[in-house]
């Protein structure tokens, strides 16, 4: 009997929690949209609208490619796209000038070109749905946009059954579902409650004692017991380690460029810095203006002392850690690392998408060409250092760091080779060149300081930095209205690159979108899904909230509380309505497919860091500690060129080395994101080759073997094996059925593998504990 084979047997006589594919849907990925609207939306206004779409004074060709349809339908040749195949797409034959020649002016880049040959294969997601009519631009931006108006803390709605909320924002939960002429589920059971709140606050699960305690807790004193867990939970270091891994997706965190377009991919060895930051600042519970003021301002705050100083000063690394593109030949490169800031600002703290208006004013939001170089201002006012980018300056040229005060040296190792090999520019052979300009050690950080002569930003006509326009006064988004604590209104200091007003600006407490955006994602982490449900778009075509009035609720709540992120996290999880079981009756899951009432709770999958995290943890081999610094903090190098940088580790994932198009080899099948553009909500899918990771990989065939050693070596005889497996897996015991099955598996496969047949079949029955559904999913 196979190996594989073998599992798949232990698999059946396990009981597994299965989720129904309805979850997932069909609908395009978010990260595929994403490509569209960075990649390939932005080429076709800038080459392609002018002759192609409703406001042309000539419709080329009968062609429009400014809707989704348009592109499909075609023109007088055919349709431009042809989904899932680029080489029969006329589109792609015209920007190869494979026999149609478009843009006629010159041929674009290879690396476009490549852009939309992947967009193809991808399927061509496309969000544009727009009519095909004649589309006229607003005179004025509109403020009629739902997300856009004033925060209202709306009064608490009456209910009938008023015995069952235990917090006011069960109130506005059950008044929609008595609308409905509906009833909430029962409440989950202890043992589930216990292991969801320990996975949600610090991605770890509870052990069998943990459990066990919780439970005899729980019968004794009900919602007091799960009161002194959550607060036990907030506290713990690992809160952290759990909620700063959900931030540093939306900062698009990762420690090298990716690759640039012409195959060059140098680390950020200094990136892990911000890592620690983040981290740090969850578990210090920062209030969240302070926490935006430091990412976006920090260089510019008043500092007490060195090691607060510091602080300031990596916490800019928020706006300099982002993916470069290619300089070699690229104009637009100074632009495009702008573009990437304003992206991060826009989708990461605003939920809206202000990246279209770089071209032309957005064509469905209230967001003008003016407010986004008005916004571009402090960021060309401003400096990005990123490090010298292993000395490919064809990728993104060197720049300056922050040297820091407080922080220790860090010597590299005593035979580290302190040089890189790079092709020389004039000879095209390699030659040595100097880790960096500062002596080895010297403790260094990527970050924004403000340039010396800070100016406005010229507008960018179509988006060409060589095309210039008139000067847009630095400032902010004037569809938000936002009033100033001072007198005066905020307004950029002349003298300043104007971050530090974006940033008041940002964290006002009359800012229609900062706390709205904010408690949308912390709902979406503890629920599976936001109050909105596209949780980086509450522009016009985002989907609009399932209750308007919670979500102001808690966006009021949230800044009465100093913007605590532990306080609202409390706040939600000791409610009635987190604390409902995932299993509900038929004619409920009927009346409610989507759960969109939230009368019941949501089964959800392990994200990639909590699955690895979980399995080593089950198996004992887990190191709680946080690393120290990064596998690449002594190495400013291509990684394409270096090989497998990624080492083994028994530290928590959001430890590992996020290498841009290198992810950490165990992570890599379950959804992990490029890291490339700020992510809310990471896909879900559902594909073959993660079952075949969990059978084949390393990693988890090792974990397996420390289980399955854990088990014969604490325990005598089978039954008693079986129930630690069960135990330290599902935090339960076996059933009699289960405990049966699992006994006759491992007898009837002990024969199957020669001489070391019984320890390799408990090591089989202990990679089946850890592939389960069970084991994957909360419930």
């Amino acid at each position: 009997m196979s190996r594989v084979a073998l599992l798949g047997s232990c698999s059946l006589i396990i009981a597994t929690a299965l989720c129904p594919a309805s979850a997932y849907g069909k609908k395009p990925f978010r990260k595929d949209i994403e490509f569209f609207e960075k990649k390939i939306r932005p080429v076709l206004v800038k080459h392609c609208y002018e002759c192609h779409a409703a406001d042309a004074e000539e419709l080329g060709g009968r062609l429009r490619l400014d809707t989704r349809q348009g592109m499909r339908d075609g023109g007088e040749s055919g349709p431009a796209v042809v989904d899932g195949n680029p080489d029969t797409s006329l589109i792609v034959q015209a920007l190869r000038y494979d026999g149609i020649e478009m843009p006629p002016d010159e041929p674009l880049s290879e690396s476009v070109i490549n852009d939309f040959v992947s967009w193809i294969r991808r399927g061509a997601p496309d969000p544009r749905f727009a009519k095909p009519a004649k589309v006229e631009r607003p005179k004025a931006p509109s403020t009629d946009l739902w997300s856009l108006q004033p925060v209202e803390n709306p009064e608490v709605p009456e209910v009938r059954d008023r015995r069952w909320p235990s917090d006011p924002l069960d109130q506005f939960v059950l008044a929609r579902i008595e609308s409905k002429r509906l009833r909430p589920t029962h409440d989950a059971e202890p043992r589930i409650l216990a292991r969801r709140l320990h996975v949600d606050l610090t991605g770890l699960p509870p052990s069998i004692r943990e459990v066990d305690e919780f439970e005899r807790d729980y019968r004794q004193r009900g919602g007091l017991a799960v009161e002194d867990l959550v607060d036990a939970l907030l506290a713990r270091p690992q809160f952290g380690e759990r909620w700063g891994r959900h931030w540093l997706d939306v900062a698009r965190y990762g420690e090298s460029n990716g690759n640039d377009g012409l195959g060059r991919n140098p680390t950020f060895p200094h990136a892990w810095r911000y890592r620690d930051y983040v981290i740090d600042a969850l578990n210090d519970d920062r209030p969240y203006d302070q926490f935006l003021a430091e990412q976006i301002a920090g260089d510019l705050l008043p500092s007490d002392s060195p090691t607060q100083r510091d602080r300031y000063l990596v916490a800019t690394g928020f706006l300099a850690i982002g993916s470069k593109p290619a300089k070699a030949m690229n104009n637009n490169f100074a632009m495009d690392v702008v573009a990437d800031q304003i992206d991060v600002i826009g989708q990461g703290v605003m939920g809206l998408s202000v990246a279209c208006a770089r071209c032309h004013d957005h064509k469905f939001d209230p967001i003008s060409t003016q407010d986004y170089y008005a916004l571009a201002g402090n960021f060309t006012s401003s400096e990005t250092m990123w490090g010298v980018a292993a000395n490919e300056k064809l990728t993104a040229p060197p720049t300056d760091l922050h040297v820091l005060e407080a922080a220790p040296k860090v010597l590299p190792p005593k035979d580290f080779v302190e040089t890189v090999v790079v092709l020389d520019s004039n000879t095209g052979k390699p030659k040595a060149v100097p880790k960096s300009k500062w002596p080895a050690g010297t403790p260094l950080a990527m970050g924004l300081r403000d340039r010396d002569m800070p100016a406005d930003c010229k507008i960018n006509i179509k988006g060409d930095a060589k095309k210039l326009g008139n000067a847009v006064p630095r400032g902010f988004l004037t569809a938000c209205e936002v009033e100033s604590s001072v007198a005066a209104p905020i307004g950029v200091d002349p003298k300043q690159s104007g971050r530090l007003q974006l940033a008041q600006w940002l964290t006002s407490a009359s800012h229609p979108l900062t706390a709205r955006v904010m408690v949308n994602r912390v709902w979406m982490h503890l629920f599976g899904e936001g109050l909105v449900r596209t949780p980086n778009d509450f522009g016009v075509y985002g989907e609009q909230p399932t209750h308007p009035q919670l979500l102001d609720h808690l966006a009021s709540r949230f800044v009465d509380n100093g913007w605590s992120l532990k306080r609202l996290i409390r706040t939600i999880v000791l409610s009635r309505t987190y604390q409902l079981s995932s299993r509900a009756s038929a004619e409920l899951v009927e009346a409610d497919a989507e759960n969109l009432l939230w009368a019941r709770h949501s089964l959800r999958r392990l994200d990639a860091e909590s699955l690895r995290d979980s399995m080593l943890a089950a198996s004992g081999q887990l190191d709680p500690t946080p690393a120290d610094g990064s596998i690449i903090r002594h190495r400013d190098i291509l990684v394409n060129r270096a090989g497998n940088l990624h080492l083994p580790s028994r530290h928590r994932s959001v430890y590992l080395c996020y290498l841009r198009d290198s992810a950490p080899p165990e992570l890599a099948p379950f959804d992990l994101p490029s890291f490339v553009t700020t992510v809310a909500q990471r896909d879900v899918s559902t594909v073959p080759g993660q079952s075949l990771h969990l059978y084949n990989s390393p990693f988890v065939i090792e974990q397996a073997r420390h289980l399955a050693q854990l088990a014969t070596s604490h325990a005598k005889s089978d039954d008693a094996r079986v129930r630690m497996l069960f135990r330290r897996t599902l935090c339960r015991d076996p059933a009699p059925a289960e405990l049966r099955g699992a006994i006759a598996m491992v007898n009837a496969a002990a024969g199957e593998f020669g001489d070391k047949g019984t320890e390799k079949a408990w090591e089989a029955l202990a990679q089946a504990m850890l592939t389960t559904n069970e084991f994957r999913y909360v419930d």
